[in-house]
């Protein structure tokens, strides 16, 4: 089946397509900790989170597509467990360290696999990601700033409902005090007025330097006074960020990491030291001289695109991302077509640890699935 096929398909049917899947089957197999979960394996959990969501209020006035997110958000809220889970071996407990943040990589890689379009794709990806949050909210030295941050990486308020079918899909007495919590962040989204919505910051400036600052102050409105606007563009090899650039930035020099590979003979399987170092003295060049420009690599993970995005806002660069993700097989496709191509396995590989950029990183962000111009 593909994404198009199962979004439309009733629980019970999506439940059945999960059950052949290597992934579910380790989930039924996968134990839990007994005092968390005393109704059993992962998936036996799963189930009941799915049947929890159904029984919700709000269920029935929910968008289809709002249904469909959350249905494979609890598909897939504790898919890396059989990936971490661990027994203390002292107390005995059973743990699972991490698994929301692989989680996020499992399920945006199925997702990939099925066909999903990306703007879901990621609202799921990132509802795994931080699913287990509403309940520690109160844990928070500034659970204001909590909430207002999620609000710009999911939906609040479906991020609520599916914390709420979570607690509820386990056969454990003692969770009351956890679903109060999860009141708790509710009541505040609704208050700091971001329960439905991103968190309304006065303007994208006063937005980037909240989640930049060490100790962020939520009504602060710094002076903007860019230097030059710095455009990071960011994809797989293949996505067409070349082609993207010369229909819609076509007034701007560009910095590519594969020019400077060429210039300097130094293939992307070498030591990529000395390209790098070339790369942050073009930058450097014109952030002083106050010229825009746009920086070609593939940048798909956070901790390698915050280097350069750390160095463009250090110079008081507007910062602007484009992230590019065509469907895999027509990306696939185009790298084919390159005059150097990289090989399929190497694609793969970096799809598999990809994190596409979001707001928190960014003045403003066009993500594009290649369909149209942005």
């Amino acid at each position: 089946m593909n994404w198009e096929q199962l979004k439309q398909s009733s629980p019970d049917d999506i439940t059945g397509w999960a059950e052949t899947q290597s992934w579910c089957q380790a989930m039924a197999d996968c134990a839990q900790d007994a005092e968390w979960h005393s109704e059993g394996d992962v998936w036996t959990h799963t189930k009941m989170v799915l049947g929890q969501l159904l029984e919700l209020d709000e269920w029935p006035s929910l968008t289809p597509h709002d249904q469909a997110v959350l249905i494979f958000t609890a598909l897939f809220h504790d898919v890396a467990k059989p990936l971490t889970t661990e027994v203390d071996p002292e107390s005995g407990r059973v743990r699972s360290p991490k698994h929301a943040v692989k989680g996020e990589h499992v399920a945006r890689n199925v997702l990939r696999d099925l066909g999903c379009d990306l703007t879901t794709r990621e609202e799921i990806a990132r509802l795994v990601r931080y699913h287990g949050r509403p309940a520690f909210l109160l844990e928070r030295e500034e659970p204001t700033h909590e909430v207002v941050r999620l609000s710009w990486l999911v939906n609040n308020r479906l991020l609520y409902l599916f914390a709420l079918a979570d607690t509820r899909g386990r056969d454990t007495d003692s969770m009351t005090r956890p679903e109060e919590n999860l009141h708790y962040w509710k009541l505040m989204a609704e208050e700091t007025g971001c329960y439905d919505q991103p968190y309304p910051f006065a303007t994208d400036h006063a937005r980037f330097t909240f989640f930049r600052q060490r100790e962020p102050n939520l009504h602060y409105v710094p002076h903007e006074d860019f230097t030059c606007t710095a455009t990071l563009m960011a994809g797989l090899p293949g996505s067409g960020k070349d082609t993207w650039l010369s229909r819609n930035r076509s007034n701007l020099p560009v910095i590519s990491l594969d020019d400077i590979r060429g210039e300097l003979d130094v293939q992307p399987t070498e030591n990529q030291g000395q390209v790098a170092q070339l790369a942050q003295e073009r930058c450097r060049e014109f952030l002083r001289s106050g010229t825009s420009f746009a920086f070609n690599a593939t940048n798909t993970m956070r901790q390698t695109r915050g280097r350069w995005l750390d160095l463009f806002a250090g110079y008081n660069a507007r910062i602007e991302i484009v992230y590019l993700e065509p469907p895999f097989e027509n990306l696939l496709r185009q790298n084919k077509a390159r005059s150097k191509a990289v090989p399929e396995a190497v694609i793969r590989k970096l799809a598999e640890k990809c994190e596409p950029p979001t707001w928190i990183e960014c003045h403003s962000l066009v993500m594009s699935d290649g369909k149209a111009d942005n």
